[in-house]
Parts: C-alpha cells; sequence; structure tokens
C-alpha cells in the first residue's frame, strides 16, 4: 500500500467539517482501492491547530468529559478552555471519535500528527497540501 503524506492548514476551519475529511483521508475513502477491514489510509498532518474555529456558541457551551473509573473522577472542561490550554486536543478527541474503535482504528489515528503553530518536522517526507 503506497501512503502519501499531507498538509492540512486548519487556520479559519471549523473543527467538525475538518475532522470528518480528515477522518476519511485516515481511513483511506478517497481511494479507489478502499477496503473497510485494511489500514489503506494516508498520513495526515494538521498545522494551526490552535486557530480553529467553532460555530455558534459552542465555544462557551461545548464541554468535554472524561472519566477515571473511580468514584468522583469525572473531571469537565469546557471548550474554551481547553482551546487556550491544549488545542490540539480538541482535534485529536473530534477525529478520534469517527474512527473505527478497534485495534485497527487505533492504527490510523496513530498516522495523525496536529501541531499548534505553522511549522512541523515531517519536511524529509515531502507532504503535499490536500485539497478538498
Amino acid at each position: 500500500m503506497e501512503r502519501k503524506w499531507y498538509v492540512i492548514d486548519a487556520d479559519g476551519e471549523t473543527v467538525g467539517r475538518l475532522s470528518t475529511r480528515i477522518a476519511a483521508v485516515l481511513r483511506g475513502k478517497h481511494k479507489p482501492l478502499y477496503t473497510p477491514h485494511v489500514d489503506c489510509g494516508d498520513f495526515i498532518i494538521v498545522v494551526n491547530a490552535d486557530k480553529i474555529r467553532f460555530t455558534g456558541n459552542k465555544i462557551n457551551d461545548k464541554v468535554y468529559l472524561t472519566y477515571s473509573g473511580y468514584p468522583g473522577g469525572q473531571r469537565s472542561v469546557v471548550a474554551k478552555d481547553l482551546l487556550k490550554k491544549k488545542p490540539i486536543a480538541i482535534l485529536e478527541i473530534a477525529v478520534k471519535g469517527m474512527l473505527p474503535k478497534t485495534k485497527l482504528g487505533r492504527a490510523m489515528f496513530k498516522k495523525l500528527y496536529v501541531y499548534e503553530g505553522a511549522a512541523h518536522p515531517h519536511q524529509a517526507q515531502q507532504p503535499q497540501e490536500f485539497g478538498f
């Protein structure tokens, strides 16, 4: 399977629309050789993740929940705070939820690289701009 490297600029993009496109490329649905039980997707590099945006009032209303499994172990954070503290996590959570919940989905998720700024250390792979 030939895998390509793509760069996506998240500046000004909405979270949901961008993450659906990323999940489709990670699964390989943009290729004519797509097979559901084979990891035939490409590598994705997302830059400027700190400049991603939400529509409507989701920046204030959307709540991300985590649960440790212990009593009283549920933690919540609002999207605005998570965007300031860890902007990479917003896109990773969105894409991870759109991938299969199996070994195959975890292997697909490892092909996603998200960076806050415009620089990334993958110049040697000669990534191309992904045209939506």
